[in-house]
């Protein structure tokens, strides 16, 4: 975005629209970064530094209408205004262009390679991630980095974003009680990060695990009074007065 082609007079966030009124096509488009933002909420719980907008329109032009990815991550920002969140995210306020978007696509096919891929370039969003569940013979995720000003596909899967810290890829996992391939975000080594659902089960086990141990912990310390107790028994039957060794 250049501050040079924009009028002075600049609209706020909740001055313009916070909805381009275009229903998605599936559920997939709210689930799939759906759940890459629920991921992040665990994740990143303690920064304050991260957005990701599900479905929000991007403003970067007062008299021209949003971007709307399915999916936006956003970094070094302010992670809430105030309690009633952003309704849009407008460049010119923010000053902080988006550095990951994401397009899942539908049935209906929405320029995702043509229309929506040049104007995500033109805003200069580092990784641009298209997904699609129906493809046979090609890669259903495709990563693009921009690099001098062209997005360059990037190999495998997952792949690592070190702009970001955070590997994106795709494999089959169970979220909101469906068994499918779902995509989730990875560490630098590719190993997955859990959903919330995995990670609720995973604290239950640490929590019961602990218990465990501090049982065992309390039968061993029980067990070893008991044995102290009979040793000082025993003393005493020879005239040995156990405190005093």
């Amino acid at each position: 975005m250049l501050k040079s082609k924009l009028p002075k007079y600049l609209p706020s966030a909740e001055e313009l629209p916070d909805s381009d009124e275009q229903p998605v096509d599936n559920e997939l488009q709210e689930l799939l970064p759906g759940l890459l933002k629920a991921i992040l909420l665990i994740l990143w719980a303690e920064r304050m530094d991260w957005l990701f907008g599900v479905d929000m329109g991007i403003y970067y032009h007062p008299d021209q209408p949003p971007i709307v990815p399915d999916g936006f991550l956003s970094l070094g920002v302010e992670r809430f205004y105030d309690e009633e969140l952003r309704p849009s995210y407008v460049l010119w306020d923010e000053n902080v262009v988006p550095i990951f978007a994401l397009e899942v696509v539908s049935q209906n096919y929405r320029k995702e390679y043509t229309d929506k891929k040049d104007d995500y370039a033109d805003l200069g969003i580092l990784y641009y991630v298209v997904y699609s569940s129906r493809r046979r013979h090609k890669p259903r995720l495709e990563v693009y980095k921009l690099i001098d000003g062209e997005y360059v596909l990037q190999e495998g899967n997952p792949i690592w974003m070190p702009e970001i810290g955070l590997g994106i890829g795709c494999q089959r996992g169970n979220y909101s009680g469906v068994t499918r391939e779902w995509l989730y975000w990875y560490d630098e080594e590719g190993r997955r990060y859990p959903t919330p659902q995995e990670w609720i089960q995973q604290e239950s086990i640490r929590v019961i695990e602990a218990q465990k141990q501090a049982q065992q912990a309390q039968v061993q310390a029980q067990q070893a009074q008991e044995r102290a107790e009979r040793l000082a028994a025993k003393l005493r039957e020879l005239n040995i007065d156990p405190d005093r060794i």
